[in-house]
């Protein structure tokens, strides 16, 4: 799915919820209901796929999900390794179990990007930046998506 179909199959007033992917731990991120602003939500620590699914399927509802875009790590060169087909994997399964659409969002250098910008501008230790670095990257990711919204 490309960014213009995922937008005909957003209805009005629901946020999006960022993934950040990893098999420990997943960044979270949120939109706001007008898709604007994506912000950096919480970090879920994985324990198995039926928990990690019912918290998902709690935040769904706390925070009025209405889609999700997950961040899709390709390699510099633009192909897939093994950490995509596993990120596509857990996607389909994410679109069967919360019935609602999944974006795949190139996230290249994301968690760099976010790295960097906690040390140079916030000064974070290497410590803090553990706890929050997985969240930021999926609001990095999930404020690429929309912004793309925008124009697609």
């Amino acid at each position: 799915m490309n960014i213009a179909e995922f937008k005909q199959c957003l209805a009005p007033k629901q946020a999006i919820l960022g993934i950040d992917f990893g098999t420990k731990r997943m960044g979270l991120a949120v939109s706001d209901l007008s898709r604007t602003i994506a912000s950096a939500y919480k970090i879920l620590y994985r324990k198995n796929l039926a928990q990690d699914l019912a918290e998902l399927k709690q935040i769904v509802q706390d925070k009025e999900i209405g889609a999700v875009v997950m961040g899709l790590p390709l390699q510099m060169n633009g192909k897939e390794g093994n950490i995509a087909e596993e990120v596509r994997r857990f996607a389909t399964v994410l679109e069967g179990n919360l019935n609602m659409p999944v974006l795949l969002w190139d996230e290249r250098l994301s968690s760099l990007a976010m790295e960097n910008f906690l040390i140079k501008e916030v000064d974070l230790s290497r410590k803090k930046r553990a706890k929050v670095l997985d969240a930021s990257a999926a609001a990095y990711i999930l404020q690429g998506a929309l912004d793309a919204l925008k124009y697609a």
